[in-house]
């Protein structure tokens, strides 16, 4: 068989494969259901999208989600084996979250904290995270391997690799502050600004401000939204890494690396 003939079938077999995604993506789409009752649909007009955000950014998004999920198969398969191991049951946690326009949809997650563990609140509001977290839950929480199957999220449209985190259904006080600066107007993202100048230590006005002031760099469109977007990729790099402001819990009152 000739090489042009093997990277033939390669690239049909890629084709396929993009296809049965994409017809998954829209099979087990539940944002109808989700937003009934919804208090953030604010019934404003849709804002215009650039030319970068509709085609650019969302090429690479879909590019990077794509062959992400495929290369990173084997990761799955093993972190998924070492939660059952850990705590038999279902190894992906889905969880409701506001996402553009305050539309909801599920978000999902490696599961790191034990199956009794609430549901809606973030870990570093708990009191005692230490109770609920898996043996390895710390090590998934810290490596960010938790949040790798929120490339499926990306990749159905949920989601863009760079943007606001999404926040919780019930964190309408971080809705309102970020709805001040047009932030709940993008797609949300598996990292973004705010994530590299502190994470899960920064207070909610803060961390508003940051996603603002990402939202305003996306709107001038161009370079200077592709720096951006890059500036964010890469430092969320570094931040893994380093283990940057990844918090597990309260003490007193106050958040607690």
């Amino acid at each position: 068989m000739t090489g042009t003939c093997i990277a033939a079938i390669c690239a049909a077999a890629l084709v396929c494969l993009f296809l049965v995604f994409t017809l998954l993506a829209r099979c087990t789409d539940r944002s109808a259901q989700l937003d009934a009752d919804n208090p953030y649909l604010y019934g404003k007009p849709p804002q215009k999208a650039s030319f970068y955000v509709r085609f650019v950014k969302r090429g690479l998004d879909i590019l990077f989600s794509f062959f992400g999920l495929l290369l990173l198969s084997p990761v799955y398969a093993i972190v998924s084996l070492v939660i059952f191991a850990d705590d038999p049951g279902q190894v992906l946690f889905r969880q409701k979250r506001v996402g553009k326009a305050g539309h909801y949809f599920e978000l999902h997650k490696f599961r790191s904290m034990k199956r009794n563990a609430p549901h809606d609140v973030p870990t570093h509001m708990l009191s005692n995270p230490d109770q609920y977290l898996l043996r390895t839950g710390r090590l998934i929480r810290r490596s960010s391997l938790d949040e790798l199957p929120q490339l499926w999220d990306i990749f159905r449209g949920k989601m863009s690799l760079v943007g606001p985190r999404p926040a919780l259904w019930n964190q309408s006080d971080l809705v309102s502050e970020r709805e001040k600066y047009g932030a709940n107007d993008v797609l949300p993202g598996l990292t973004g600004w705010a994530q590299v100048n502190g994470r899960d230590e920064l207070e909610i006005a803060d961390k508003a401000k940051l996603d603002g002031d990402y939202v305003r760099a996306l709107q001038r469109g161009g370079s200077h939204a592709f720096a951006m977007d890059a500036r964010c990729f890469f430092r969320t790099i570094l931040s893994v890494l380093r283990r940057d402001g990844v918090l597990e819990g309260e003490q007193n009152g106050k958040d607690e690396k």
